[in-house]
């Protein structure tokens, strides 16, 4: 044991020696960081790493092998790992090109499902997955962990040789208001059930049991079902997995995920109701669209985010063929305890032959960053009651009025950022009060991709699976 503690040691000076005289390609800010890690090297593959704080180096991609979906199992063997005991003692902490991927200590099924830079270091055994689901044997790039410690201690990442731009690439992990103030894991870590009945899918969220729900199949109610949803839940679609004529409530709670589900035709309340101070709360990769034969006054809206509900973040998800898609604020006058609340990111959504509201927002402080705006009829985003909204290379085409601060006569909002977005085919914007220069606190620019390139990484990546 003494040998092999000053084997390792030996390693971790050596290596710390060639980082501190080697040229950094790419640094990584201490404030990047969103996860935990571990990880060393072994000229044997098969002999389990020791963890030592503070050690880095490259992540082996040899003998990489598939775990089915999304999953790659690393070669070697690496102790410190979680266990039945302690799921998330691990410290390990995997980068890719430098850039932190994670969620840590990932259930296995969510890492072959969803994947998305998820991975998990249970025992001696690490399985991860890349940011865009890509093959990391084949995509080109490198992956470097980083074992406690901080990330200035990271090894320097290797430049992807690549025409593709930097700012072109996809990373679906979770950023903005859903980590600020706390954190968003939903059920992780919990028990993990399957439904596939509506009577199944109350009983599984309306427990105060942390917990991961899977929906199998098509899950229907009569379209004004409510099913209300407790604290500490993921609530995740297998592929294909339907909810249809059935309305979330998200009353009061907090810590909350939802991904790839496919909504429909849900009646008067929202598909998604985040509600009277509800916060932490993660809505990514779905699909929502209603049957808009009805009219406006029959459906429901997709997303609302009302009455001091706070820290949420809504991603790559698709709003279509509807008539009012998302609210944030239930209204103006009695809703001046929404100031200082709702503070929302929206970011790489599609929307489509959507007649308004992507979204309309009252009082909050609204961060949207390229989102796709496709044949809008009415406004597309509207900001009231001093409420700001800042847009960063967002994409309207074929939108009648893509901005505007004055939606009837309620009091006017703010914008931020409006010349960073493409306009094109498009009416006017209706701004009629001062731009702002407002930008939101946390780190984003990682996440963000050129204007240009919004509609073809949001069509190929948004959207359930």
């Amino acid at each position: 044991m003494t040998k092999l503690f000053r084997e390792v040691s030996l390693i971790g000076l050596i290596l710390m020696t060639v980082i501190f005289f080697s040229n950094c390609k790419k640094s990584v800010k201490a404030d990047d960081v969103l996860v935990d890690s571990t990880q060393l090297f072994s000229k044997d593959s098969s002999a389990v790493l020791a963890a030592t704080s503070g050690s880095t180096g490259k992540l082996s991609l040899s003998g990489l092998k598939s775990e089915g979906g999304y999953a790659f199992k690393i070669a070697q063997s690496i102790s410190g790992g979680d266990s039945e005991s302690a799921k998330e003692q691990s410290v390990l902490r995997l980068f890719e090109n430098g850039v932190e991927i994670g969620p840590a200590h990932s259930v296995h099924d969510d890492i072959r499902n969803i994947g998305k830079g998820r991975f998990s270091h249970w025992g001696t055994t690490v399985i991860f997955s890349a940011s865009d689901n890509s093959d990391p044997r084949t995509n080109g790039r490198s992956y470097t962990y980083l074992i406690g410690g901080t990330s200035a201690a990271l090894p320097p990442a290797e430049v992807q040789t690549s025409s593709t731009p930097a700012n072109t690439t996809v990373n679906a992990a979770l950023v903005g208001y859903a980590l600020v103030n706390g954190k968003t894991t939903g059920g992780q870590g919990g028990v993990e059930t399957t439904v596939s009945t509506l009577a199944q899918l109350k009983a599984a969220l309306g427990d105060n049991v942390t917990r991961t729900v899977y929906i199998n199949g098509t899950i229907k109610g009569a379209g004004t079902d409510p099913v209300y949803v407790k604290s500490n839940k993921s609530i995740i679609g297998r592929s294909g997995a339907v909810i249809e004529g059935v309305n979330l409530f998200i009353y009061t709670v907090n810590n909350i995920v939802i991904q790839n589900i496919t909504f429909k035709n849900y009646v008067e309340q929202a598909a998604v109701q985040i509600k009277e101070a509800a916060h932490h709360i993660w809505v990514d990769h779905c699909d929502f669209s209603t049957d808009r034969s009805r009219g406006w006054e029959y459906w429901g809206k997709d997303i609302t985010i009302t009455r001091e509900s706070d820290y949420v973040t809504v991603s790559w998800n698709k709003f279509h063929d509807t008539n009012l898609s998302v609210l944030i604020s239930g209204g103006i006058e009695g809703h001046e305890s929404d100031k200082g609340k709702l503070h929302i990111t929206m970011h790489h959504n599609m929307w489509y032959n959507v007649t308004e509201r992507e979204p309309s927002m009252n009082y909050g402080s609204v961060h949207m960053f390229n989102n796709y705006h496709l044949n809008n009829a009415g406004y597309s985003i509207g900001t009231r009651a001093g409420g700001i909204v800042r847009t960063d290379n967002e994409y309207f085409s074929n939108c009648a009025k893509p901005l505007t601060t004055k939606v009837a006569s309620d009091p006017e909002g703010y914008f931020s950022g409006i010349n960073t977005n493409i306009y094109d085919k498009c009416g006017a914007n209706n701004i009629t009060t001062t731009v702002s220069n407002w930008i939101p606190d946390y780190d984003y620019k990682s996440f963000l991709n050129d204007a240009a390139s919004v509609p073809a990484i949001v069509m190929a990546n948004a959207g359930a699976r």
